[in-house]
């Protein structure tokens, strides 16, 4: 079940979902020509994302991959990755992480949905500064 804590993390609305295994998974939506966050790798977490509306694009090791709607892309520890919604429509997708933690991640950086211009607050300098400085410690490695 969708929980009701939604929140807006570097342009993106996020969801979280309760599990009970060893994973975090949320729910996400993109607008169209919003970008994801900087490249980045994971050293221990698998991730996978499913699109279940639209489209998005992905930068994968330096390759671009087009997911559509009922198509997933599954991402290994120390792989490359970011991605855009370059689409006229909004994306929606389930993005997963295994094993459970980097859910602290989206809560950390996170703007509660229901907060005024949250979308806009999300992508602030002050918080992608923030992102910048501290996403090693989410196991979130940034590549630029």
């Amino acid at each position: 079940m969708v929980e009701n804590r939604s929140s807006w993390v570097l342009g993106h609305k996020i969801s979280p979902v309760e599990v009970s295994g060893n994973y975090d998974l949320v729910i996400g939506e993109t607008a169209p020509n919003v970008p994801g966050p900087p490249p980045h790798f994971h050293s221990a977490l698998n991730e996978v994302f499913m699109v279940i509306e639209g489209e998005m694009e992905f930068v994968i090791n330096g390759e671009l991959k087009n997911i559509k709607k009922g198509e997933s892309v599954d991402l290994p520890p120390n792989v490359v990755h970011t991605f855009k919604n370059s689409g006229s429509t909004t994306c929606k997708w389930i993005n997963i992480h295994s094993p459970k933690g980097f859910l602290s991640f989206f809560k950390d950086m996170g703007i509660p949905e229901n907060e005024p211009d949250a979308m806009r607050k999300s992508v602030d300098e002050s918080i992608i500064n923030k992102v910048m400085l501290t996403a090693a410690n989410y196991d979130m490695h940034i590549k630029l």
